[in-house]
């Protein structure tokens, strides 16, 4: 088996282990030189997740897009969705003729506010039949060390499903199947927010009290989300895919978003802290995203709108989490 990935961070590079696992062959494109050499020579990506060993024998490596996507008909993207489509500008749909997709990507396309299936579906002809997602409580960080992880894989396609979630199952990581491939992603993107809504919580000095019954009313805010832009009577927001990756994304040391949170909070600029944490916080682009998707569903989404109004509308973060306390249930 042989499988192509597109990614340069600690998420794709913890992908790329899990699949030295179970392929033959695993394809690498990413944008930089150095992590190529890196990679080539010394079986480590030196710019992101380092401490991680690759196994270099089946990995070939290159900045060619074009080459990398030629090599197999299997293409997981785990570029950060903020850099996508200019990632993707020299393709055309012809590259992905008898192609399957599968995305690792939590966060919405920027150019066209879209999510990362509606994105290959439109400007690449993908059939959604032929696309995929795989999202869950997933840290690049304990999957560079082994820790047990569940993943979710999800398509409206059964039978690419269970072959994506089969080949990417290894003993430390367990899969399961879905056919809710927009929940997995809105809730991939709603997560994000959710983080970095506890983290300016945490950075502002709010407790450990508080923060719970945010992030509680955080899940019945995604739900509420999810039934209005994708309804579906047999989802259980309380399934890992969901809730699980909530939960790890809110309280984890690793979460990036819940990091760049806590430094807004402190009183960091977006610039300074997009700077000192040079790591994509994809919650950030998600706050706009959803606020102008939410002008369509008209969802109830307090907690992800007065993030919104934080990060883009300079409104003062204590003010937005008193007006949230008085409305908690």
């Amino acid at each position: 088996m042989k499988i192509s990935i597109f990614g340069s961070g600690s998420w794709a590079t913890a992908i790329v282990k899990i699949a030295c696992e179970t392929h033959q062959e695993v394809y690498w494109w990413v944008r930089e030189k150095e992590i190529e050499r890196g990679v080539k020579h010394h079986g480590h990506n030196p710019l992101f997740l380092s401490q991680c060993e690759l196994d270099k024998k089946k990995i070939y490596i290159d900045t060619d897009i074009k080459n990398i996507i030629s090599k197999s008909d299997n293409l997981l993207f785990v570029i950060p969705s903020a850099f996508l489509s200019r990632s993707l500008s020299t393709l055309s749909k012809e590259d992905f003729v008898g192609k399957k997709v599968l995305s690792a990507i939590k966060g919405i396309v920027p150019e066209t506010n879209q999510i990362v299936a509606d994105y290959f579906l439109d400007q690449f002809e993908v059939d959604m039949d032929n696309q995929a997602v795989i999202s869950g409580p997933s840290h690049a960080e304990e999957i560079a060390k082994e820790r047990l992880t569940y993943l979710t894989v999800g398509s409206t396609n059964n039978q690419l499903a269970e072959y994506f979630a089969k080949v990417f199952e290894c003993r430390y990581v367990n899969t399961v199947t879905s056919n809710d491939i927009r929940g997995i992603e809105y809730g991939g993107i709603l997560k994000n927010i959710y983080a970095l809504a506890v983290g300016i919580a945490k950075g502002i000095g709010r407790g450990d009290n508080f923060i719970a019954v945010l992030v509680s009313n955080s899940a019945q805010e995604m739900g509420n989300f999810l039934e209005k832009v994708s309804p579906q009577e047999e989802r259980n927001i309380n399934y890992f895919v969901y809730l699980g990756d909530l939960l790890v994304t809110a309280y984890s040391q690793h979460s990036r978003n819940r990091t760049f949170g806590q430094m807004i909070g402190s009183g960091y600029s977006i610039n300074s802290a997009q700077l000192e944490m040079n790591m994509v916080a994809e919650g950030y682009y998600a706050a706009n995203s959803i606020h102008k998707a939410n002008k369509i569903h008209k969802a109830n989404i307090p907690i992800a709108e007065a993030v919104y109004r934080i990060l883009y509308k300079g409104s003062s973060p204590n003010k937005e989490l008193d007006k949230l306390a008085k409305t908690f249930v």
